[in-house]
């Protein structure tokens, strides 16, 4: 079974979705923060008339920068999110939460600047609300009609969690995510990667011209 879900991981990563796209020479730009397990998608605080922060306020979180112009969102299973600040506190427990799968929470940071990203990717306006939509559109949201936010200590002091929309599992990954919030924007994605090599592959380096 291992080496049937590393095949189709490896299979899912190559064949791609949206295979007609191509980056524009001038849009918004986004970014992909990869640590070798997980990547993150970083976008403008306010771009294309779109503001997180009337979404996401700032209140929420601890202590946000106040020069603060990005923000990072990533999704993945309650468990495994919240009880896991470090790798050292990965329990088996946490593990078979993380393959089983459990309820998807969003982590959501502030950030400064994209510096720590590894990949960019350049958005026609119509892509980049597409993306900004989508993942909107995860966020769970209360009664009031505002997202659902968990009291949770974060890893930091400007991060924070929310309740998100479906499931997390194996099959379900928070790199799998990402990729299909790309494919709705229409952008050229992995078909399922499951693994963040299979996804930050295909674009380019910061700081790396078209």
């Amino acid at each position: 079974m291992p080496a049937l879900y590393l095949l189709a991981a490896l299979i899912g990563s190559l064949v791609a979705v949206n295979r007609n796209w191509r980056e524009p020479a001038d849009g918004t730009t986004v970014y992909l923060a990869d640590n070798g397990v997980h990547v993150d998608i970083i976008m403008p605080l306010d771009a294309q008339g779109l503001d997180w922060a009337r979404i996401i306020p700032p209140r929420d979180f601890e202590a946000v920068d106040p020069n603060a112009g990005w923000i990072a969102f990533g999704a993945g299973e309650r468990r495994v999110y919240l009880n896991t600040p470090t790798w050292w506190d990965l329990t088996p427990r946490t593990i078979w939460s993380a393959l089983a799968g459990g309820k998807r929470v969003m982590h959501v940071e502030y950030v400064p600047s994209p510096y720590y990203a590894v990949r960019q990717i350049r958005l026609r306006p119509e892509e980049y609300r597409r993306l900004w939509a989508a993942i909107r559109a995860d966020l769970a949201l209360g009664a009031d009609g505002r997202p659902r936010h968990i009291s949770h200590r974060g890893y930091g002091r400007s991060d924070t969690f929310y309740e998100a929309t479906g499931k997390a599992s194996m099959f379900r990954t928070c790199n799998s995510w990402a990729a299909g919030r790309l494919r709705l924007a229409g952008v050229r994605t992995s078909l399922w990667p499951p693994f963040a090599q299979g996804l930050a592959w295909r674009y380019r380096r910061t700081g790396q011209s078209t």
